[in-house]
């Protein structure tokens, strides 16, 4: 095969959610949208995908949709990925990424059973319903204490926007308090759903930059650690050597760490991304080369950055979100403020 393959899939089992969240970046909400919804994939599918999947030597699997607690079989999904992988000595954990509407404790037996870690997105406790139009912030906090109360390890994930920003430390606080291990933060994207609400959700770089400060205070006073899901560009941040507790990414994984395989086995680079270039089921899996390489060889970067001396080290934001907007991925990221030239 041409292509590298990561070592690290996200599995998106189903489009289906019982949510409707205005940050959503899944590209097949958004507005007009002419994404190709294929059938979903059937155990029996899944499972051939994920043998397939182990034999490229992947070696890592995270789990969402939509909502993944909504797919049919994500039992057996899940006890397939774990017996294969036991088979050839990869006991890693599974990372599965969940509203929590649905969760019981059932799951999370069987979650502790199979070593699977626990993703459950908290976009605020008063701005709750208004985000999810879903009124179940408590909820979402009950599982926490109850997946402390099993042993299953969970993250509180947290997307920050421009409505619960005035409450991100009451947010942070509370997952932590109510079991939550750690920290998942991510700014808002703009991308699926989320396309129709960036002026109300986006964040100022005033704001970014607080955001990162008051999780590093949340995670200095709770002695937790947490990680920024998305890449953020060095220039936009006036101190990245002060987090401590915050680990903050400025390159992007995609096709370097990780792609998406989707519900009808289409392929993507990541979960921000609305563009296929490829399937699971295909003979040479990724058809659009050129693009797949365009993140592989980090081919990418504006052109405006060439002149910073930290280009090396940083992606310049999120080149989904470049595309999305702009229709070209070595374009800016429009979520952030960066100049032509890193300031550090």
């Amino acid at each position: 095969m041409a292509t590298q393959i990561p070592k690290s899939v996200v599995l998106e089992l189903t489009y289906r959610c019982n949510h409707k969240c205005l940050f959503c970046s899944c590209p097949w909400y958004a507005p007009n949208s002419t994404y190709n919804k294929g059938r979903e994939l059937s155990l029996d599918e899944w499972q051939k995908a994920i043998l397939k999947l182990f034999n490229l030597e992947v070696e890592t699997f995270s789990i969402s949709g939509g909502e993944a607690l909504l797919k049919e079989n994500l039992a057996e999904i899940l006890t397939y990925i774990r017996e294969e992988g036991d088979k050839r000595g990869l006991h890693y954990p599974i990372v599965l990424i969940s509203n929590g509407r649905i969760m019981n404790e059932n799951w999370l037996l069987l979650f502790k059973k199979l070593d699977v870690q626990l993703s459950m997105s908290l976009p605020g406790y008063s701005t709750f319903a208004e985000h999810t139009q879903v009124d179940n912030a408590d909820g979402v906090l009950y599982w926490f204490s109850k997946a402390k109360e099993i042993g299953v390890h969970a993250m509180v994930n947290v997307t920050v926007t421009k409505k619960n920003y005035e409450e991100l430390f009451e947010t942070i606080s509370l997952g932590l308090i109510n079991g939550a291990d750690g920290l998942l933060l991510n700014r808002f994207l703009p991308g699926g759903r989320g396309l129709e609400y960036i002026e109300e959700l986006s964040l100022s770089n005033e704001q970014l930059n607080g955001m990162l400060d008051t999780a590093e205070e949340v995670l200095s006073l709770s002695n937790r650690y947490g990680h920024v899901g998305t890449e953020i560009a060095l220039c936009s941040i006036l101190d990245p050597q002060k987090y401590k507790r915050l680990g903050i990414g400025y390159q992007c994984a995609a096709v370097k760490g990780f792609f998406v395989v989707g519900p009808s086995g289409e392929i993507r680079t990541c979960n921000h991304s609305s563009k296929i270039v490829g399937h699971i089921f295909s003979q040479s899996l990724i058809t659009d080369v050129d693009y797949w390489n365009l993140f592989a060889d980090s081919s990418y970067k504006p052109k405006g950055c060439s002149l910073c001396h930290r280009v090396s080290s940083c992606d310049c934001g999120c080149r989904e979100v470049a595309r999305i907007i702009n229709g070209d991925a070595t374009g800016v990221d429009p979520s952030l403020r960066i100049g032509p030239v890193c300031r550090l």
